[in-house]
């Protein structure tokens, strides 16, 4: 197929597919998707090899959100039933991370609901990141409170994070479709307020919350200008209680399309899946690990994954290793500056080719609500 034999060849050598070639990736067929998957799987290769990197969230203050997000279930006005507690003192989050440390991950995403954190939340934050430091010296932390205000990413980076989250979500086009209580814009400075401050930027999207294939490719593409390391690829959970509740647009195969189109346009980028790959990619995810070289481990922030245990026998069965702590995820070409990336938030999901069901079928059988770990007395699912 031209078309893949030319995407592997701008994959190796970092060079960025046309937006024509991005859409047809889309676009392919369900009997092209096995050689769509084995095109990106060369391109993962050459640049990440067999290794998976395994990245664990800790929730630091679940809910009682003032922002309007519609594809979250900590939103304004949410009725989802989730846990609801404020910020985890240091030594609970620390206690919290341990446990995913212990079941193989690299790297601990520190994740706050708001709309951005006080400089008093910094200070909380910064004492967190050096708890944690001080009992696993050798951990990647990553920051994810939101919008940041002048200064506060530096601060941060002095405490001893290494990493800062804030994803685009979706298309600036179809930005105010979503949210209405901030802005694209305002997304993108703080992506770029972390890279100045020497923090490795994290900066992923949403896919499933009614977007077009041209939204899609422009969110990637802005991705890709932005230079973030690492590209976490959320697909919508639809949470009873939220507005998007009703929008089951994915299948896996679209998904593997999805994650294919990213790693093209991101080649030498850590790209993870993040939310949602339990419930969309299902029996498939193994072949998602051919694209993706970062997941996260356990549950999510208000949302159960599957077990850690059964993470690790996937990622051995399908023929991959873990990275190690002591293994740099990103290229050579790369690492001038700090390490990895990550964040798995909210959720995601959409459909365009193959037999996607009809928006309204709402599948809660696939969606449990996490009611473990950080935040509550039952042992976490790391």
């Amino acid at each position: 197929m031209d078309l893949l034999n030319t995407l592997v060849d701008k994959g190796l050598r970092r060079e960025l597919p046309s937006r024509g070639e991005a859409l047809a990736v889309l676009a392919t067929s369900d009997d092209e998707l096995l050689d769509v998957v084995a095109a990106a799987g060369k391109v993962r290769r050459h640049w990440f090899g067999r290794r998976v990197k395994l990245n664990y969230l800790v929730n630091l203050k679940s809910g009682l959100c003032p922002e309007d997000c519609s594809y979250c279930s900590q939103r304004l006005g949410s009725e989802a039933g989730i846990l609801k507690y404020t910020w985890l003192k240091p030594d609970q989050a620390s206690e919290a991370a341990a446990a995913g440390l212990a079941g193989g991950a690299k790297r601990v995403c520190l994740v706050a609901s708001g709309r951005g954190p006080t400089d008093r939340d910094v200070d909380r934050v910064s004492e967190t990141i050096r708890a944690i430091k001080d009992e696993h010296e050798d951990v990647e932390v990553c920051a994810c409170l939101g919008l940041l205000s002048d200064g506060q990413a530096e601060r941060l980076r002095q405490a001893g994070a290494d990493a800062y989250n804030h994803n685009l979500n979706t298309s600036e086009a179809t930005y105010g479709d979503i949210t209405t209580t901030h802005t694209y814009a305002d997304r993108v400075d703080t992506v770029r307020k972390a890279h100045a401050a020497g923090l490795s930027a994290c900066s992923g999207l949403i896919a499933g919350m009614g977007e077009s294939d041209e939204d899609l490719v422009d969110v990637v593409f802005s991705l890709r200008e932005l230079d973030p390391d690492s590209v976490p690829v959320n697909f919508l959970i639809p949470v009873e209680g939220t507005p998007l509740a009703k929008e089951w647009h994915l299948t896996p195969q679209r998904c593997l399309r999805i994650l294919a189109m990213v790693r093209f346009v991101c080649p030498d980028i850590e790209v993870r899946i993040a939310g949602g790959r339990e419930v969309h990619l299902r029996t498939m995810q193994p072949l998602a690990l051919h694209l993706a070289n970062s997941i996260f481990l356990g549950d999510y922030l208000t949302t159960e994954g599957q077990a850690g245990k059964a993470d690790l026998e996937m990622i051995a069965d399908a023929g991959f290793v873990v990275e190690g702590a002591g293994e740099t995820t990103l290229p050579e070409h790369r690492t001038g500056g700090a390490c990895g990336s990550g964040q798995g938030s909210c959720d995601s999901g959409q459909g365009a080719c193959g037999a996607a069901p009809e928006a309204g079928e709402a599948r809660t059988d696939l969606v449990a609500v996490r009611r473990r770990g950080a935040g509550t007395d039952l042992a976490p699912n790391a």
